[in-house]
């Protein structure tokens, strides 16, 4: 294992056991949700907005580390970002994992680039990209 492959599992981990911007969203302010019935990951979301730009984005739900990692990672990359901004970084880092393009930038993804390990693992490319698929939801239209 190289030292890069030990820090992304870290940042995995550390985001599955303490994620960030999780809190029990009731129905009424869940805006998205996504599930993944295969493995039981379910993903509820919430994006608020202030000028134009997210303000910040919450997430409630279940799953494996990969999922709950991942929506954590999503909530600390997206904030103020346009949606036109936030839809191009959701839609390219959904085909990154999805193998269809290859990261071009090592910064593009922040600490969410610790995700492209699942690349090696087709299963869990779902768990992987559930949030991001409830966060598009979210974004006007």
């Amino acid at each position: 294992m190289t030292d890069l492959d030990e820090l992304y599992q870290q940042i995995i981990l550390d985001h599955a056991r303490r994620p960030r911007h999780k809190r029990p969203l009731s129905e009424e302010e869940s805006q998205a949700t996504a599930d993944n019935p295969t493995c039981g990951d379910e993903i509820r979301l919430r994006t608020r907005w202030s000028d134009g730009r997210v303000a910040a984005v919450e997430f409630d739900g279940h799953g494996c580390a990969i999922s709950q990692a991942s929506a954590s990672l999503m909530t600390d990359l997206l904030p103020g970002k346009t949606p036109d901004e936030a839809r191009e970084l959701a839609d390219r880092l959904i085909s990154v994992l999805r193998g269809e393009n290859t990261p071009t930038d090592p910064d593009e993804f922040g600490e969410a680039a610790a995700l492209l390990g699942v690349r090696a693992f087709p299963l869990r490319i779902k768990c992987a990209t559930l949030a991001w698929h409830a966060f598009k939801k979210t974004l006007p239209a």
